[in-house]
This record gives C-alpha cells, structure tokens and sequence, in this order.
C-alpha cells in the first residue's frame, strides 16, 4: 500500500481509505470485522465514519458504524497509533436528538464519538455538513479546544460549498484557530462539478488534503451496472441520474483501459483521482472481501497521460 500526507497535518494515510457507511447497514458486524481486518493486513490505516452512520437504516440509532469499529479494533489488539480514524460531527444525534455544529453541541458529541470508538483521541474530527445557523467562529473554536487538550489531532469538513470553506480557512487564520485541514467531497468521473467548480482550487491554494467520498458513484464505475444489465443494491434506487449515453461511454472506453492494463474499472475510476496529488486518500467502501481486493489493486495502476486524458474529456 502506498500512503500520502493528509493535508499539512504530517499525518500519513494509505492512498485509500476505508468508508463504513455500510457497517451495520449492508454489511453486519461479522462481514464489517473481516473487512476491517483485511484491509488492515493489506495496508489501509485511515478508516472514515460518522456518528449518524447509519441512521437511515430500519433499526439502526446511528453510531453503529464507530461502535463497531471500536470493538474491532481492541479485539484485533490493534495498535492505536497504527489507525488514523476519521469521523464526523453534524447529522441529528443523541437522546433527545439535536444536529448542528455549535460549540456546546460539538463538545457533547465528540464525548459519544470517542466512547463508541473506545479511544482517547480521534485523529480527524470533520465537520459533516456547514451549519449556517450557527457562527463559524463558534464552530471552530469549539473545535480549536479539542485540538488544544488532545481529544483530537486534526479537523477537516465535509460537503462544504467553495465560499464556506474559504470563509473558515479565513477566520482560522484571523483568530489563529486549527483549520480544517481536510476537505471530503462528492467526487467522482460522473460527478466533477460540485468539486472542480471552486473547491479545488481552494484547496489547492490552502495545501488542504481531499478525500472525496463515492469515488465510483455508489457503484455505477465498478461495471455492474450496464444498458442492458440491472444490478442488484441496496444502492440501486436514484442511479437512474447515472444512465446517460455519455456515461454509458465512458464506461466502453473504461473497460479498453482496464483491459490494456490488465485490471477493472473500479480500479480506473480510483487511478483516475489518485493521479492528482492534491487527492490524499479516495474513500472506498465495500460489503465484502471480493469487493475490498478489487479496489485496493487501484494504488498500483498509474493511468498515461492518453487515458488521463481521454477519461477527462469524456467525462467533462
């Protein structure tokens, strides 16, 4: 596994990192464990969730996801210094339920994160989504706290427009406060836009590492899905969006790509992001072992500046 610094945290992450959205939703806590230790064996250190994970499931109260990575990695006897673990802040937690991102609500909630995980600090706490109710210097201070006492080592955000996260490296830097030094985006081939548009170029300027999440479009660049060919997922519901004669092209020329270089299209989908160095770590998911081997093999395909490109003009 190859690793990159995250952002200008001196932190090194492998060059993919393992999502958990699905950890007691698609995949129980068995198939979560087996997934976890091989993608531990194969190199993975930085593993992404949230305290919401997965609320939207029939009988799940969110924060399944960090409580099973909690007891997988004590009973592994994983050493902690050899996880980078990443969760988020925002979704509508607790008893009674609040959201948002406001100092005394950050500091609550940080507390659940950290006795689920079973750890005494995270490594990168993000905020999930902006709260526009709620100031931004208010956020980070609260955040700036938790970096001062060690509850955690970096902040970052995820699904920030290009204005938002710009303001908040802005008032960071005026309140000398801890920035955010990650960005998670929604990133992929089939969708450039909400990223590319802006907040690349912020983040390129700002030396802020991107982690984009849904890096194969919840599925759609993996091959299952073809125009005459349905797959089966729990996913499968709104990848209508997804089925348009360019993209059905993109897939043709993905699979001459694939086929020169002897891999898969899920692969070139995550060679794809890797090619550019300001990307640290494309966050993969998987449901199975199957699935994790197919991805991991990404790290070593490097893509000519010919597919580079023809993949860039297609999908633009």
């Amino acid at each position: 596994m190859k690793y990159r610094q995250l952002g200008s945290t001196g932190i090194e992450v492998s060059a993919l990192c393992l999502g958990t959205m699905q950890f007691g939703w698609s995949a129980d806590e068995a198939t979560s464990f087996e997934i976890l230790s091989a993608a531990y064996e194969a190199g993975i250190n930085f593993i992404d969730t949230a305290d919401i994970y997965s609320r939207w499931a029939d009988g799940n109260p969110g924060g399944i996801s960090e409580k099973i990575i909690g007891k997988w990695w004590k009973q592994a006897q994983i050493p902690r210094e050899n996880l980078i673990i990443a969760t988020k802040v925002r979704g509508m937690m607790g008893n009674p339920p609040t959201e948002g991102l406001s100092g005394k609500r950050i500091q609550k909630m940080v507390e659940d994160s950290l006795r689920r995980l079973d750890v005494e600090y995270i490594d990168l706490y993000q905020a999930h989504w902006a709260d526009v109710d709620v100031e931004i210097e208010e956020t980070l201070r609260a955040f700036d706290d938790l970096v001062k006492v060690g509850k955690v080592r970096a902040i970052g955000c995820s699904n920030y427009s290009g204005a938002q996260l710009r303001e908040a490296l802005e008032v960071s830097e005026k309140f000398g406060l801890a920035h955010y030094e990650t960005l998670q985006p929604h990133y992929s081939l089939v969708h450039r836009d909400e990223y590319e548009a802006e907040l690349a170029e912020v983040c390129r300027e700002n030396n802020v590492g991107v982690i984009p999440y849904s890096p194969l479009a919840a599925g759609f660049l993996t091959g299952k899905y073809r125009r005459d060919k349905k797959a089966v997922s729990v996913r499968a519901e709104g990848m209508e969006k997804y089925f348009t004669e360019k993209n059905w092209t993109l897939l043709e020329v993905m699979d001459e790509i694939a086929a020169a270089h002897g891999a898969t299209v899920t692969q070139v989908a995550l060679a794809w992001q890797l090619a550019d160095p300001v990307i640290s770590s494309p966050i993969i998911g998987a449901n199975s072992i199957a699935q994790l081997n197919d991805s991991l093999d990404a790290v070593e395909l490097v893509l000519n500046t010919e597919e580079k490109g023809r993949l860039d003009n297609l999908s633009a």
